[in-house]
């Protein structure tokens, strides 16, 4: 049975933020870029103030009961404000030095960034993540052409073998001293 996709609305991101945090709690790039003071709030609210940018630019799906969620940023996007930048450096704090030194290659010119996907801890297993990003994909192809690429990082080595099943390939895997291992990874499709 297929598991029910639908674009997020304005109403949703809140709870869409508390699944990513939810997610993420965990993640090794957040702890190492967020301050362990006030860690559980600091992402969540990092992850609202993403979401409302990706929705306001790209693609933001979510399941209907808001225990997935993929947000999608095409090559076109607008940069943040600068008020936004102040507030994502802000809730980074000291931690803002070393996400900022992070060597990770650029991804490929006129890809769509596959900015974030969580599944809330207690969903996982059933299909979900792999559902948000097949619909994820579908989207872009729908607003790009079929032939759009998407690239994305992520630094959980688990998830590099569920987006390779997703057709995802690792283009490189940078090693930051005393942080995690960033895996780039693209989805090039069929032309």
């Amino acid at each position: 049975m297929p598991i029910p996709i639908r674009r997020a609305e304005s109403a949703d991101l809140d709870a869409a933020a508390g699944t990513l945090a939810a997610a993420f709690d965990d993640y090794d790039w957040t702890r190492w870029t967020i301050p362990a003071e006030g860690y559980r709030d600091r992402l969540e609210q990092l992850q609202r103030m993403y979401l409302g940018h990706a929705r306001d630019q790209g693609v933001v799906l979510v399941s209907d009961d808001l225990r997935g969620v993929i947000a999608l940023l095409p090559p076109f996007a607008s940069p943040p404000t600068a008020e936004f930048q102040r507030e994502v450096a802000r809730l980074h704090g000291e931690r803002l030095a070393v996400l900022t030194q992070a060597q990770i290659p650029a991804q490929p010119e006129n890809a769509w960034n596959l900015a974030t996907l969580g599944v809330h801890p207690d969903s996982r297993g059933i299909g979900l993540g792999a559902a948000l990003v097949q619909a994820g994909l579908a989207a872009v192809a729908q607003v790009s052409g079929a032939a759009a690429s998407v690239a994305m990082e992520t630094s959980g080595e688990r998830n590099v073998a569920r987006y390779e099943r997703a057709g995802f390939t690792v283009t490189a895997t940078t090693l930051i001293e005393q942080g995690p291992t960033v895996y780039s990874m693209v989805h090039i499709a069929a032309r």
